[in-house]
């Protein structure tokens, strides 16, 4: 169980440096064209930070999860995962959305608060986890 929260933390972590490259280099240089705003830069850097956060966060449970064996750090790991791909994805789409052609994604603007959902339910988790006792 602990080899995904590893394999997806550690990915994870690095598309988000790889993802906060592209940010802090090429969509800064898109400013003057206007097809990335300065709010959407920020968007985008908010991603990034969440998803490393959570890049972080998963390979912390892959090791308690391998030590304690607790249940709530497996949930918790799947909602620092499904959060990643709901927060992060969302914004990182909703920021590039005029730059790569999808101007029409506002849609997916409902999506996020989902994504966040699921972060703090895993923080919920993962603090209830150290508070129950080892199998």
């Amino acid at each position: 169980m602990k080899r995904r929260f590893v394999v997806f933390g550690g990915f994870s972590g690095a598309l988000g440096v790889a993802l906060g490259a592209m940010g802090a280099h090429f969509l800064k240089s898109q400013l003057a064209t206007g097809l990335i705003t300065a709010t959407n830069l920020q968007t985008f850097e908010t991603a990034v930070r969440y998803q490393m956060y959570h890049a972080i966060a998963l390979l912390a449970i892959g090791l308690l999860y391998d030590r304690c064996k607790n249940d709530f750090y497996f949930k918790a790991g799947y909602c620092f995962m499904i959060g990643t791909v709901l927060f992060s994805g969302s914004l990182y789409l909703l920021a590039t959305a005029k730059l790569i052609g999808l101007a029409g994604l506002s849609i997916l603007g409902p999506i996020t608060p989902i994504g966040g959902l699921f972060f703090i339910a895993g923080w919920l988790l993962l603090g209830y986890a150290g508070m129950k006792k080892n199998k």
